[in-house]
């Protein structure tokens, strides 16, 4: 990527031996930039932490569901037991079972729950995704739109989706691709996307109040044990924060102060003290417990965030 900035730094014995470069936008509670590092109109790829609103367009749509079902509409789950039965339990409430699922095959995302799985075969019912894909389903239902077809762009239930989104975010999508599930994915600034998450949580729309207020209340449904934006929501109280892959992540607090970010090369190693320092801006400090950088046995270093 280009116009980037440095993120956070990886340090062995004072020195920076790597960097994570990236975007990020921070903004106030009226909407104002209040941080901003690398070229923040650069287009990314959100992956997951768009999720709310495309629960959103699906509640909109008809979707009707229990405040821990409408978490799971919006997760990027672990794969535990109460993530997969909770999907069935979407798909059963429109006479549906998993074999209608269309999203990719997979193990649980989550370790434990991945080592609890062993060496059964990946299934769609475990791929993180399925409880958005049940909720999509479900919509198709009540709708009576095509289930065949739902992932398909053209498809009402896709189209009802990027609307949402573009309204949100103040933009138009300009591209449209296909995330790992197999779900339409819209391509959106980086400063688009922090706009959408900020709108969203301070929407007085009923819709977007029922989706984020779901996600804070039942945080284990969006990811799960052990997991950095369960913790977070647990942590931090009107917090709401969901992660993407390719090192995306969004936060915002009940008054509209917001931030999200993009880690250039996809990794995932300082996502938490990125987190930790872009609340710290807004005044929350959070528990953290830092990288260790090890030389035999000694901590000679850690990963500090730059912004």
């Amino acid at each position: 990527m280009f116009n980037d900035a440095v993120l956070a730094e990886y340090v062995r014995d004072g020195v920076v031996e790597s960097e994570h470069r990236g975007f990020l936008a921070a903004l106030n509670t009226d909407g104002s930039i209040a941080k901003s590092l690398g070229d923040i109109n650069t287009k990314i790829f959100p992956r997951s932490t768009v999720k709310c609103a495309q629960a959103s367009a699906m509640v909109r749509n008809g979707l009707e569901l229990e405040p821990r079902l409408l978490a799971l509409a919006q997760s990027s789950h672990s794969g535990a037991d109460i993530h997969m039965d909770g999907a069935r339990e979407i798909l059963a409430s429109v006479g549906l079972d998993e074999s209608a699922l269309q999203c990719a095959t997979d193990r649980p995302l989550g370790e434990a729950e991945r080592r609890a799985w062993g060496d059964k075969p990946p299934t769609q019912i475990a791929m993180n995704c399925s409880g958005k894909h049940a909720a999509m389903l479900a919509t198709c239902v009540k709708n009576s739109w095509p289930i065949e077809s739902y992932l398909e762009q053209s498809h009402p239930l896709q189209i009802a989706i990027k609307n949402e989104l573009e309204n949100l975010a103040g933009e138009k999508i300009t591209l449209t691709s296909t995330d790992g599930c197999g779900a339409p994915l819209f391509l959106i600034s980086v400063i688009g996307l922090a706009r959408a998450i900020r709108e969203i949580t301070i929407s007085t729309d009923p819709v977007h109040q029922s989706v984020m207020q779901a996600a804070r209340n039942f945080p284990e449904m969006v990811g799960g044990i052990g997991r950095h934006n369960t913790e977070m929501m647990q942590q931090v109280p009107g917090l709401f924060m969901k992660d993407g892959a390719e090192a995306v992540n969004v936060c915002s607090l009940a008054d509209g102060r917001s931030f999200v970010f993009k880690v250039s090369d996809g990794s995932l190693r300082a996502f938490r003290t990125i987190v930790h320092a872009c609340l710290n801006e807004f005044g929350i400090d959070t528990p953290l417990t830092p990288e260790k950088v090890m030389g035999g046995p000694r901590v000679i270093g850690t990963i500090r965030a730059t912004i």
